[in-house]
């Protein structure tokens, strides 16, 4: 019979798992917003940003309670104070989708111009990383969320490369200027989800391993024969 800890730990992560997917809808659908200056998807992503608001207020209640209430140990504790970061991240991702959505919705009032800038092979990237740094907590596996560690150096390259070809375009088409900077915002955006979901991935590390890897991030992991049950 499951004690009424594992049952609240369980809600713990299933409501934690739920903010995930709210936070990776929203970048999700800002990203399709701007690749298909589509303001009906700018308003669901500010829509949606209410429901991760209210997400985040129940996950810290509830966390705060289990702390208070069956002062955990161990794993355990590690694994509810990682929840709490995680919470945090997720919240900030959701913030993020909508600077994208809100700048999509300047985009639109602008005359569309060619940008050489791929923000949709970047928002793949990004996607990529926020979904896998959420495996790597569904399984509690250690060696998923390194692998999101290491993506991170592939985003930072796009916005070193959109940076150095949008100033270039500047330069060139002036007329354009207005567009070129709110890609180069969009861009930055999702370089800053990239941050969150590294952060998602070492506060995974620290539950999992109990090491903090959050000033080394590229460092190994050294992987450990036994992993934390994550249900």
């Amino acid at each position: 019979m499951r004690t009424r800890f594992q049952q609240e730990m369980e809600e713990l992560r299933e409501k934690l798992l739920r903010m995930g997917g709210l936070a990776e809808l929203a970048v999700d659908r800002a990203c399709q917003a701007y690749s298909e200056r589509d303001l009906s998807r700018c308003h669901l992503v500010l829509e949606n940003e209410s429901l991760i608001n209210v997400a985040e207020r129940e996950i810290d209640e509830m966390a705060f309670d289990i702390l208070a209430t069956q002062q955990p140990a161990a794993v355990d504790l590690r694994f509810i104070l990682a929840v709490t970061k995680i919470n945090s991240d997720l919240e900030r991702v959701g913030d993020q989708a909508v600077n994208i959505a809100e700048r999509v919705m300047d985009l639109i009032e602008l005359p569309a111009a060619e940008l050489p800038v791929d923000i949709p092979r970047m928002a793949t990237a990004v996607g990529a990383m926020v979904r896998r740094a959420l495996e790597s907590f569904v399984e509690g596996k250690a060696e998923l969320a390194q692998a999101v560690l290491e993506m991170d150096h592939v985003v930072d390259r796009m916005r070193d490369e959109a940076f150095i070809m949008l100033v270039r375009k500047m330069n060139e088409s002036p007329q354009v200027t207005q567009q070129a900077l709110d890609a180069l915002l969009v861009a930055r955006n999702l370089e800053r989800v990239a941050d969150h979901a590294t952060n998602i991935a070492e506060d995974v590390i620290f539950w999992v391993l109990g090491a903090d890897v959050r000033h080394h991030a590229h460092a190994t992991v050294v992987q450990t024969p036994t992993q934390p049950d994550p249900h």
